[in-house]
């Protein structure tokens, strides 16, 4: 199975589960809130569980409204968050804005919707932000240490992660994963899929160069510096954790790289899963 295909597989099991239980939160709240009936739902089947007025009945309702609590304040937390954090970013780096190298950078690579920023920076920086229309960000000193063939390999890398709206995916399924902490395979969507769009964004520059080149002796100018773990939004990195992972990529492009998880994570996510399935079912019967 091709990195496209896994990142797909990935994204989509983190979203299912999310549709899955954030649609029964949204019922269950709906319920508690306005009163609605409602016949089919896995928090509502608990509580039903137990003799009304017992302890028990007190104590799961007390864990079960703690736990949705937790789920819808960590989500709209997170979304805020990501808000202040980018629109302040956001301001930071057009305030740091060349205009005569972007303009020249633009003009050099043609790129229509003048997509490109490059800022005032002496540490090595080269990423994709924003939602909506993401744009590439450069520093100035990236650009004096890079070769005109490294360069575009990495203009080309980050156009992947531009155009595959890699930082809406991310932060979703970094969302994801704080909210719905109990369940593990959560988790190992959001990492696996940051390490697999890195690799598909490496695939996308060498078939645009043509060679493994110009990405590989940039990648190994890139590595010697750290990006130092500030509070920024969510943005995708030409340089990150899955280094390791793209050089043995271009080393040996045949190899195939496992996207493992431990098995603990994998019994413990199945096991709430399928509780979580069961008493839906037993809910609509």
């Amino acid at each position: 199975m091709r990195w496209k295909q896994k990142s797909f597989l990935v994204i989509g099991l983190s979203l299912l589960i999310a549709i899955l239980v954030w649609s029964q939160i949204g019922m269950y709240l709906v319920h508690i809130l306005f009163g609605v009936s409602i016949q089919v739902n896995f928090f509502k089947f608990c509580i039903s569980l137990f003799r009304e007025g017992s302890f028990y009945y007190f104590l799961i309702i007390i864990l079960l409204n703690t736990l949705i609590i937790y789920t819808v304040l960590i989500t709209l937390i997170r979304i805020g968050q990501q808000y202040f954090l980018y629109s302040r970013f956001r301001k930071k780096i057009f305030a740091l804005r060349n205009i005569e190298i972007t303009g020249s950078l633009i003009r050099a690579f043609q790129r229509q919707n003048q997509d490109i920023i490059v800022i005032n920076h002496e540490q090595l920086l080269a990423f994709t932000m924003g939602f909506r229309r993401p744009c590439i960000v450069l520093s100035t000193g990236l650009i004096e240490i890079l070769e005109d063939h490294e360069l575009e390999a990495v203009v080309e890398h980050e156009t992947f992660h531009q155009q595959n709206y890699d930082s809406l995916k991310i932060f979703t399924l970094q969302l994801i994963s704080q909210s719905l902490w109990f369940i593990p395979l959560t988790k190992w969507s959001y990492r696996n899929y940051k390490i697999i769009s890195e690799l598909l964004a490496d695939e996308y520059a060498i078939q645009k160069m043509g060679s493994e080149l110009g990405l590989g002796s940039a990648l190994l100018k890139l590595i010697k510096n750290c990006f130092h773990a500030n509070a920024t939004p969510v943005l995708a990195h030409f340089s990150d954790e899955s280094v390791n992972y793209r050089l043995q990529q271009l080393v040996d492009p045949k190899r195939t790289i496992p996207v493992r998880m431990d098995a603990m994570s994998i019994l413990i996510s199945i096991h709430v899963i399928l509780i979580f399935m069961s008493m839906i079912m037993l809910a609509a019967t």
